[in-house]
């Protein structure tokens, strides 16, 4: 009885105490926590502590939480974070930028070497150059079949070589090669899986986007709207600026075809009538520019002309002082 007791005020306390950051924090961070020491988490509290905190905990239990703070407060928004507590996970509510929580979150990793049965997170490849290894430890890479050669009697490896893959369990002879070679592949550390602010989740590569990347992608929908608009003649804001101007090319080609004509007709028929008069138009616009381009150039010259004789004129006098 006493043991249910204890256990029945640490859940009302972590319910009191989930309830209370919901009602505070309107952002949170869903982090993977696997192979996080405690540690490592010690140094992300502090590191996060000012605008964030970290809470741990059964996902049951912050799934019961939620679900109470749900029907306390009618925000049914907040239950969008339930199917994401799956594995070994916490959250992170913060009053601060996400992106930068979770770079802070990113200082935080910590070398790990490959051990026996865990799965590879990260392709491991094994470099060329001398291991420092005696040639008695050869079989350990002829078993891996790992190149290599006696070089001033130590073991070197010929090329670089894949010992593992991403997503493959690491076996007794990769993890006991890693550790002869001093090699730590693996880094581990509190790993953003989503984001949500205020009834919405998304992924974290949204955080990575930059003004440029929206407006790139703001410009690709406008786009696809205008097409789709021109294509089944529905106009949209998107679209109006092309249905008017093809508007006025088929009214101008018909105004080419015929007698119709408007002001905005009667300089294309002129052109069209005698070509000549615009040829000579241009020339005379362009004679201008490049007279005045040529006068240019003779006043620089002229310049340099005089700057040249008053340096000769100075260095005369010098001599004669």
């Amino acid at each position: 009885m006493v043991i249910r007791k204890e256990k029945n005020e640490k859940k009302k306390k972590y319910d009191e105490k989930l309830c209370r950051l919901l009602d505070e924090y309107s952002q949170i961070l869903i982090v993977a926590a696997d192979n996080v020491g405690s540690t490592q988490m010690q140094s992300i509290r502090k590191g996060l502590r000012g605008d964030s905190i970290v809470l741990m905990g059964k996902n049951t239990m912050m799934k019961r939480s939620i679900r109470l703070h749900a029907e306390a407060t009618n925000n049914d928004a907040i239950r969008n974070l339930l199917p994401l507590l799956v594995g070994n996970v916490g959250l992170i509510f913060t009053k601060g930028d996400l992106k930068e929580v979770r770079e802070e979150i990113g200082k935080y990793k910590v070398g790990a070497p490959a051990r026996v049965g865990l799965v590879a997170p990260i392709d491991v490849v094994v470099p060329p150059g001398n291991t420092g290894l005696d040639p008695s430890q050869t079989s350990f890479f002829q078993v891996l079949n790992i190149p290599t050669k006696i070089n001033k009697g130590t073991v070197e490896i010929i090329t670089p070589v894949e010992l593992i893959k991403k997503g493959e369990k690491v076996g007794s002879s990769e993890a006991a090669l890693l550790s002869k070679l001093g090699i730590r592949p693996f880094s581990y550390g509190l790993v953003v899986l989503s984001a949500y602010d205020s009834g919405s989740v998304f992924s974290p590569e949204v955080l990575d986007l930059t003004e440029d990347d929206l407006l790139q992608k703001f410009a690709t929908g406008v786009a696809m709207v205008a097409s789709l608009s021109l294509a089944i003649s529905y106009p949209t804001i998107a679209a109006a600026p092309h249905m008017f101007v093809n508007s006025y090319k088929n009214a101008l080609s018909l105004a080419v075809a015929s007698d119709y004509s408007f002001p905005q007709a009667e300089k294309v028929k002129e052109f069209l009538k005698d070509p000549s008069k615009f040829a000579v138009a241009a020339v005379a616009a362009a004679a201008p520019s490049s007279g005045a381009a040529q006068q240019d150039k003779e006043e620089k010259r002229e310049e340099a002309k005089e700057e040249q004789e008053e340096s000769d004129e100075d260095l005369v006098a010098g001599l004669f002082d």
